[in-house]
Parts: C-alpha cells; sequence; structure tokens
C-alpha cells in the first residue's frame, strides 16, 4: 500500500458528501417537502464547493500550467462525478415535481398558466417585478465590439449575487442577446398564485419574466421571436487582504471583499436547450478556460432557494414540530448562575432550548452583580439577540469584550457591520491574532459574589447563532469550575496580548498545545492496548482530513485499538485496509438536522476521558486557528455524551459506512430494530430531564418530612 493509496482525496469526499445529502432528497421515508429542502442543500453546498475548493486547484492549476500536474487529474475527477450528481440530480428533480403535483402542490411553467392567472401574473410583473429589472445587451459577434463603444467586460458588469436569464431577440434576419437580472435579492424567488381547486400553485420568479418577456424589450424594434435559457455563474470566492496597508483590519477586509464582485467565473451552468452560438459567445465574454466547469441543466438553474420551500399542504409533507426540552437545571434554578453554581450543565441543541443560552448572556447584561462579560463571535443569527444583550450589558456600565471574527467564510459583511454595531455602543471589540481564525466558541461572565469573583463559562462546539441552534446539533456546557475557567480567561488574555505566554492543563487548544495533545491521547491508547487494558477511541467530526492525526490512528489501529467514527463530511482516512486500519470503522449521519458536533472519546482503561470540542481535525483546524477542547468532568455530563455517541453508533436508518469506494452505503440493519438516531437521542434527553425533575420532588419531599 502506497502513501498515497493511504488517504482519500479531500474534494472528491466532500462530493460524496454532498451526495448523501442527495439521497436524502431520494428517500421516501423523508417527508415530501423536507425533500424538496434537500434540493436547495444540496444545490448551495455545491455552489460554496466551486467558489472555495475547486477555486483554489483552478488557481494552482493557472499558476503552473502544467498539464501533468497531480490537481489537474483530481479536477477532472471532480468534473466527472459533478456531471453523475447532475444527472442523479436531474432525475430526482423532476420525480419530485411529479410527486408534488399528485399531492396537489403544482410548479407551473409559463405554459400551463389559466386566463385569470395569466392576467394575475401580468399584474404582479408590472407592479412588483418590472420596476427592479436591469438588462445587459451582449456583443453579437464573439470577437468584435460595437464601434466607438468602450470595451465590453461581462465579467465585471455582473453582480455578484445575481441570478440571470439569457435571451435570443430575432428580427428579420439579424440575433441580438442579452442578459436580464433576476431580482431575488428584492422579490421571493417562489410565488404562490391564488388559490384553484384546493391545490397549491407556485411559479419560480424567472417564469413570471419569461412569460413577460416580451414587455422587457418593447423600447426595441419588434421582435420576430424572443427565446429565454437560464444560466447560472459561480465566481471564486476567495479574496486577499493587503498586510502592508496601513488601514484598520475592518477597512482591509471591506476593500478586500470587493475582490469577490469582479472575480473571474469558474463554472456555468446553463440550459441544455441553449443554442450553439449563444453558449460559446458567452463563454468567450465570461473568459472562461479548460480549467472551468460548463455543465448543462434544466430550465431553473438557481434551486439553492429550495431551502425555505414554505410550509404547504397536510402535515405529513414537513417535519412535525420537535419541542424543545428545557434543562431541569436552569428551569428550577432563580438565576442562570444559581443553576451553574450548584452543578456543571450539558445542553444539545436543537434538542435542548437555545433561549436558556440566550438567557445566560440576558441576565448578566442585567445583574447589577456581573462587572465583565467575554465572548467570542462567529456567525450570529441575522437578528441576534445575543449581539443586543451585550449592548445593554455596555449600556448597564459593565465592561464587555467580544471576540469578532471578521474572515468568517461568507459571514463576513455581517460580522464587519455588527463589530461596527459593537464598537459605536462602547464595546471593546478584538480582531484576533494576525493570520490566526478564532473558531472557539467561549463566553466567559465574571460576577462579584460575597467579596470575591467568580467566573462562569460557556464552551461549545456551535455558534451564538439562535437561528442555526434550531437545525445544527451542538453541544454547550456552562460550568464554574475554577480551573477551567481560569484556563477560559488566560484564552481570552492571550487574545487581547498574543505576546503572552499561556499553559493549558485542562483546555485543548489550537494552535497552542492540540496536535501534541492529541498525539498523547491517542498514544495513551495504544499503551493501554499494549499492556492487554481496555482501549478504544470513538470521534464525531464534521471533517477528518489531517493526515497527521489519521495516521496516528492508523497507527493505534494497527496497535490493536478499536476506533469508531462518525464523520458528517470529508474524511480522507480509509477504513479497513489491511494491515492499517483493520480496527476502524467510519459511519455518516445526514438525517433532519446538520451534525455539528465535535466530540472526542478516549477509553483510558475504563476510565473514559470524554471531550467536547470547537475543532474538526484538519490541518486548519490543528495549527491555523483559535479552537478550544474542553474535558467533561461531571460522571454524570460524561455518560449522557457517551450514551448519545452510543445511539448514533447503532443508527441503522440514516447512518451510511464510509469506506474506499466512497458509494455511501447504509449500513446493513439485519433483524436488528430500527434505530433513528436523532429520534432516539430526543427521547432520550427527555428521559434524562424528567429524571433530573422526578429526583428533585423525591428530595424535596424529603427534606419537607417533619
Amino acid at each position: 500500500m502506497t502513501i498515497n493509496n493511504r488517504y482519500l482525496e479531500k474534494e472528491l469526499s466532500w462530493l460524496a458528501f454532498n451526495e448523501r445529502v442527495l439521497q436524502q432528497a431520494a428517500d421516501k421515508s423523508v417527508p415530501l417537502l423536507e425533500r424538496v429542502r434537500f434540493l436547495g442543500i444540496y444545490a448551495n453546498n455545491t455552489d460554496e464547493f466551486y467558489k472555495v475548493r475547486v477555486a483554489k486547484i483552478k488557481r494552482q492549476l493557472l499558476h503552473c500550467r502544467d498539464q501533468h500536474h497531480p490537481q489537474q487529474s483530481l479536477l477532472d475527477q471532480i468534473q466527472q462525478r459533478s456531471l453523475q450528481a447532475q444527472h442523479t440530480f436531474d432525475v430526482i428533480y423532476r420525480a419530485l415535481l411529479m410527486e408534488m403535483a399528485q399531492r396537489g402542490i403544482c410548479l407551473l411553467d409559463e405554459h400551463q398558466l389559466q386566463s385569470p392567472q395569466q392576467q394575475w401574473l401580468k399584474d404582479y410583473f408590472r407592479q412588483h417585478i418590472q420596476p427592479h429589472l436591469t438588462t445587459i445587451s451582449l456583443p453579437n459577434k464573439l470577437n468584435t465590439t460595437p464601434l466607438h463603444s468602450a470595451p465590453f467586460d461581462l465579467v465585471q458588469r455582473l453582480h455578484h449575487h445575481c441570478a440571470y436569464l439569457a435571451v435570443t431577440i430575432k428580427r428579420n434576419h439579424s440575433v441580438d442577446y442579452a442578459l436580464v437580472e433576476i431580482p431575488t435579492d428584492k422579490l421571493p424567488r417562489l410565488v404562490q398564485l391564488p388559490a384553484s381547486n384546493n391545490q397549491h400553485q407556485l411559479v419560480w420568479l424567472e417564469t413570471i419574466i419569461r412569460y413577460c418577456i416580451g414587455d422587457i424589450f418593447t423600447a426595441q424594434p419588434t421582435a420576430d421571436q424572443l427565446s429565454v435559457y437560464a444560466i447560472k455563474i459561480t465566481r471564486d470566492a476567495c479574496y486577499a487582504l493587503n498586510q502592508t496597508s496601513e488601514d484598520t483590519v475592518l477597512e482591509q477586509l471591506s476593500q478586500g471583499l470587493n475582490q469577490r464582485l469582479t472575480a473571474k467565473p469558474l463554472r456555468l451552468a446553463y440550459q441544455h436547450t441553449m443554442p450553439p452560438h449563444l453558449l460559446n459567445l458567452l463563454k468567450h465574454q465570461l473568459k472562461l478556460s479548460c480549467f472551468d466547469t460548463i455543465i448543462a441543466g434544466g430550465r431553473y438553474q438557481h434551486i439553492n432557494d429550495f431551502i425555505d420551500f414554505p410550509i404547504l399542504g397536510n402535515k405529513y409533507f414537513n417535519h412535525a414540530p420537535l419541542p424543545t426540552i428545557k434543562s431541569y437545571p436552569f428551569s428550577r434554578a432563580k438565576t442562570v448562575f444559581d443553576a451553574i453554581k450548584a452543578q456543571d450543565i450539558l445542553l444539545y441543541y436543537p434538542y435542548h432550548s437555545f433561549n436558556h443560552v440566550i438567557d445566560f448572556i440576558r441576565q448578566a447584561a442585567l445583574d447589577p452583580m456581573v462587572s465583565q462579560i467575554r465572548i467570542n463571535i462567529y456567525r450570529v443569527a441575522k437578528r441576534s439577540t445575543i449581539i443586543d444583550s451585550l449592548i445593554t450589558a455596555a449600556n448597564n456600565g459593565k465592561q464587555v469584550t467580544a471576540v469578532v471574527e471578521l474572515q468568517a467564510r461568507f459571514d463576513e459583511q455581517a460580522n464587519i457591520r455588527w463589530a461596527r454595531r459593537l464598537i459605536a455602543a462602547g464595546i471593546t471589540v478584538l480582531f484576533g491574532v494576525v493570520g490566526v481564525k478564532i473558531h472557539s466558541k467561549l463566553c466567559l461572565i465574571s460576577r462579584q459574589e460575597q467579596h470575591q469573583l467568580v467566573h462562569y463559562a460557556h464552551i461549545g462546539t456551535g455558534n451564538f447563532n439562535e437561528q442555526t441552534a434550531t437545525t445544527y446539533t451542538d453541544f454547550s456546557l456552562f460550568t464554574c469550575h475554577p480551573e477551567i475557567t481560569h484556563e477560559v480567561q488566560q484564552l481570552f488574555d492571550y487574545i487581547a496580548n498574543p505576546t503572552r505566554k499561556v499553559h493549558f492543563n485542562y483546555l485543548i487548544v489550537s494552535p497552542t498545545d492540540a496536535r501534541a495533545r492529541l498525539n498523547a491521547l491517542i498514544d495513551s491508547e495504544i499503551d493501554h492496548a499494549q499492556q492487554h487494558h481496555p482501549a478504544g477511541i470513538t470521534l464525531k467530526l464534521n471533517n477528518l482530513i489531517d493526515k497527521g492525526l489519521i495516521d496516528q490512528l492508523y497507527k493505534a489501529s494497527q496497535h490493536g485499538v478499536k476506533i469508531q467514527l462518525i464523520v458528517r463530511g470529508m474524511c480522507s482516512l480509509i477504513a479497513g485496509l489491511k494491515g492499517i486500519s483493520d480496527n476502524i470503522t467510519v459511519i455518516s449521519i445526514v438525517d433532519r438536522f446538520l451534525e455539528h458536533a465535535r466530540v472526542y472519546i478516549f477509553t483510558n482503561n475504563g476510565s473514559p476521558k470524554v471531550f467536547i470540542s470547537s475543532a474538526d481535525w484538519m490541518y486548519r483546524n490543528i495549527d491555523r486557528r483559535i479552537e478550544v477542547g474542553c474535558p467533561i468532568l461531571s460522571p454524570v455530563l460524561k455518560q449522557r455524551i457517551i450514551d448519545i455517541i452510543n445511539l448514533q453508533l447503532a443508527d441503522n436508518i440514516t447512518a451510511r459506512l464510509l469506506d474506499q469506494s466512497m458509494s455511501n452505503r447504509y449500513v446493513s440493519r439485519g433483524k436488528q430494530p430500527k434505530i433513528r438516531a436523532q429520534t432516539a437521542i430526543y427521547h432520550y434527553l427527555q428521559r434524562s430531564e424528567d429524571h433530573l425533575q422526578r429526583l428533585a420532588h423525591k428530595e424535596q419531599k424529603y427534606h419537607a418530612k417533619p
């Protein structure tokens, strides 16, 4: 087995992950409209993949211009797998449209409209759409520019986030071309028609534009024929900061993000009926090269908006609402601080209510005994109550420090706005360590209690985002353990002053000591296995692609350590390689909620060490980001995490095996009872909170006895 055959290419592994998302869209056990939304998730994931990962490969190839470069072979494999997935997508899309129509939910095109609908859409077009429309005339020959006109640069004229329709305008013996911008930033993408025959009838925004296309070009000589074709353009999302500039980090990033607006396209998706001349014209004007992806598709290219497909039809078309579980320790206590002082508290979203986190910061903002709040901001909700509470705290005279990561991908503009708002409120805003992203999920509250300062910490695997907390699975630990809160305080001090020396005994901190600590934990399991003591490693990660840590896991496997991995996304490790990874199994779970939590469990001779972490096992997370892993010290909470992970390992409904073939085979159920981990975890947590409540009631009755 050669070195290269020991790892899967991370990009191909990512495509396999997105194919698991596509599997959900085809799975008839998933409610109908949830399957439609999975199509939107798949399309959105694909866009980000091209903007980031394919763009990076293309830059490398353009830099070296070597047709035999290994990245060229990788790009070819990506193109081939993407084309296969696009075909699968188209088949599933058509099948879902048919099934929706059979169930009374119809997506109509312009040829299916009845007379009343036609008039309604014409009125809607004139009132709501036409005022926002802009068009771009295209040169009608490949290598000419109209006389006396400035050079034509289509790349510069296209807006970064907009969708377009390509139009051919035939008059007598001439043909002109134009692009029509679809105003998706101003109007809903799906428009619901007035109710008819107990059916839900919808049209795409571009369907209305297609139907009224003649009204757009009325100022020009009458056309013999207007033909409309969908296109989709994906640009490189990379940008570079001017490190030598004297501007502030905020100003540098604001300028750097403008690079995305004019970045060269790297993918063109087009309606397969588009005439060759128009396609060639677009390829030429967009300056597409042999490294770029050009892919044929259907009449609707921007399927991302299916993510927000409206809730229609009967209750079986959508997931039934899942009431969030309240944490009994928080609910019974007078304040969040009383609750945390009594015991460490672990929450698991979206099963538990994220309101407990909101209350943690809101109560701190209002509590006269709280003197200081420190927090990491990576991604927050569009309407963030967390931000509002921080501003309230500052208004109440508390010292508030917010570490805002300006380079959180695709949230940069939002974080720039948040940073400016926080600064305007008098909050100390830090932008972290140069060259290192801050991805930790920390909040530290300092409170004066009986002549001493007590610290309360939140350490999590997910963001302070009440919106994503309804769909992402993440752990939050609340603790006032002195040693842990001291180390959280140390980390915030280090971010404020990166020259200071720090040392951590409890927390696993990237890039300070994470690699060494993780290697040591794996080596310890190897030692236990060699001494015939209980040994094992269980990891739950989003991505596992760091080759150094993979080699450590291979080494542990070769020494007899049983390793169980749950990896949602990319996984370069290959399980089941003879003599290398015989003792390793890998599964992936894709279901109703996005698996986002990171958990490390080491058997440790029967006394398990359990950590939650913000870090995946990727080079960037271990060596180029500030990440935090935290040990779970409470035996009860430690067992709770182990139980949850065991339920996921037992999943035989939504779990897929990850292997060298990347075929996404479902785990075989055999004669075992059905276990859907996310459902089982919800009921497990309900029982756990009910048990705590019963114990508390028994304790109250005991103390109430005379």
